[in-house]
This record gives structure tokens, sequence and C-alpha cells, in this order.
């Protein structure tokens, strides 16, 4: 094994240059994470009380409240089997109205569930099409809406 001598002074050298190395890593890693939080996450928009009220006044006054995009092929499925069923539902498509994404942040904010279709029965959260299609194959479908 080589030994190294080393003086004083080339001892202080690395040892600064180690240390300000890993200050410069975690200066970098904590900016890197607090940018990254700011990109990665949406911003918390401030809610309207217009649309709270709008999404609120829809599912308070009909049995069934589908939220959804027209162009889903999850949503047709949704509405197609609403349908079928022979069941009157209200039908807001957020692509078709100017406060659409403010909604779809609202019920994100609301349910937990950001994806369209979202849809309510009698006033409470049943999920998206495939809830509805599992409740539809098991019966509760029917029981939920007698």
């Amino acid at each position: 094994m080589t030994r190294h001598i080393y003086t004083r002074e080339a001892i202080e050298i690395a040892t600064f240059l180690t240390l300000s190395v890993r200050t410069t890593i975690k200066v970098i890693s904590s900016a890197h994470h607090h940018m990254g939080a700011a990109f990665s996450q949406s911003s918390p928009r401030i809610m309207s009380p217009a649309v709270k009220s709008k999404v609120d006044k829809a599912i308070a006054d009909n049995k069934i409240a589908v939220f959804s995009k027209s162009y889903c092929p999850y949503c047709k499925q949704a509405k197609n089997t609403l349908s079928q069923l022979g069941i009157k539902f209200y039908v807001l498509e957020l692509d078709e109205v100017d406060d659409g994404a403010q909604i779809q942040d609202y019920l994100q904010e609301k349910t937990g569930q950001r994806t369209v279709p979202n849809i309510f029965i009698n006033g409470q959260h049943l999920g998206g099409n495939s809830d509805l299609q599992t409740k539809k194959s098991t019966g509760e479908l029917e029981k939920l809406l007698a």
C-alpha cells in the first residue's frame, strides 16, 4: 500500500472543496425538488362559487347526473348504458361549456376523481364508467335507482 503525505494546506483545500461540492449538491437538489413541485403539479385555482353552485345544483336536482366529454368513449358507453335501461339522466358535456375545466377541477376536489365520466346517483358519487358497468352487472344499479 502506498502512503501519501499531504500538507496541511492541501488537506484544508480538499476539505473545503468536498464541503463546497456537498453544499452545492444539496442546494441544486433542493432547488430541483421545489421547482419540480412547482411545475409538475397544477397550481391550485381559486374555485368560483358559480362553478360550485352549478355542479352541486346539477347533482341535487337530478336523480342521475353525468359529467362527460362528448368525444370520450367511456362517457359514450356510460350514457348508452343508462339510455338502454330507459333511465332519464342529466348530462353536462364539459368540452362544450366555457367553464368545463373549472367544473372538472371542482369535481376532482369534491370526489377525488378527475376523469370523466363522473357519475352521481341520488346525490351520491358513483364513480366512472367502470363503476357503472360493475353496478349494472351485479344488479346494484337497479337497487340504487329504485
